[in-house]
Formats: structure tokens, C-alpha cells, sequence
């Protein structure tokens, strides 16, 4: 799919706030709202725009704590940790990478038992190293348009 301008200003209304009525987004792209609606649906159609989803807050939620997890698996535990990981509700984002360890993984945890009772599962699996977040930087950018 071609994504033009105007597809390009649609999404990045919609990376702002997913919320926003199409109405309000066609005032800023120049199109009535059944035309975004449907750029939006074929958007949807091709895998551009993937889902729409609420962001919770962590901390107001009980999960004081946030860090950043490398892992470099044992031998032959990489399989079974790719296929377990899922089960681990403290992880909210895990990547696969390249380099000297073979994940990163962002958690957030009550304290600093709860990172303790983490570590504990992970190190069957391979040798972590732990970064603890003191704040973020950029959060969630939106993907935008290259200018060239």
C-alpha cells in the first residue's frame, strides 16, 4: 500500500490520540469524515494500522519499579525461553538482538522483591544484567514521515 500525505497525516493524528473522531481529522487533512474513515479502513486492511490500544500507567497502577533486562541464554535455552516468555506478566516489551545477548526486555515490577523473585526465573534460562529506569526520555514516538 501507498501511504501519501494525507495518509501520513492521518496516522500521525491517530498516533496522538486514537480516540480522535474522524471528523476532526478530516478538518485537518481536508477530507469529510466518511473519506478518512475509509483511508482508515484500508489502512487497517494492509497491516499499516495494526491495533489501538489504552495506555496504562505503571506507577499509578502498583508497579513502582521499571527496568531494562539483558539476557544471553545458556546453550540450548534459547528455544525454551522464546517459548515461555509470554508467561512472564512483568514484561511488557522483549526483543530478540544481536550482540553478546540474545534479548532486551523492558519490565515493570512492584519493588525490588519482585525484581529479585524475576531475576530468580530468568537465570535458569541464560545470565541477565539488570538496568533499572530512572526515567524516560522519548516515550512511544510516533513513527512519522521521512523527509527526504
Amino acid at each position: 500500500m501507498q501511504i501519501d500525505s494525507i495518509n501520513w497525516a492521518i496516522l500521525e493524528s491517530l498516533q496522538k490520540n486514537a480516540r480522535e473522531s474522524f471528523s476532526e481529522i478530516g478538518r485537518k487533512v481536508g477530507l469529510s469524515s466518511p473519506a478518512v474513515a475509509e483511508r482508515v479502513k484500508k489502512m487497517e486492511d494492509a497491516g499499516v494500522i495494526l491495533s489501538y490500544r489504552t495506555k496504562v500507567s505503571a506507577h499509578k497502577t502498583g508497579y513502582q519499579l521499571r527496568a531494562v533486562i539483558t539476557l544471553k541464554a545458556f546453550t540450548g535455552r534459547l528455544k525454551a525461553f522464546l517459548e515461555n516468555i509470554k508467561n512472564f506478566k512483568e514484561v511488557r516489551n522483549c526483543y530478540r538482538i544481536t550482540g553478546n545477548e540474545n534479548i532486551i526486555m523492558e519490565v515493570v515490577l512492584h519493588d525490588q522483591l519482585h525484581l529479585e523473585r524475576l531475576i530468580d526465573k530468568l537465570i535458569t534460562y541464560g545470565e541477565t544484567r539488570t538496568n533499572i529506569v530512572l526515567s524516560n526520555v522519548i516515550e512511544d514516538q510516533p513513527i512519522q514521515q521521512r523527509i527526504l
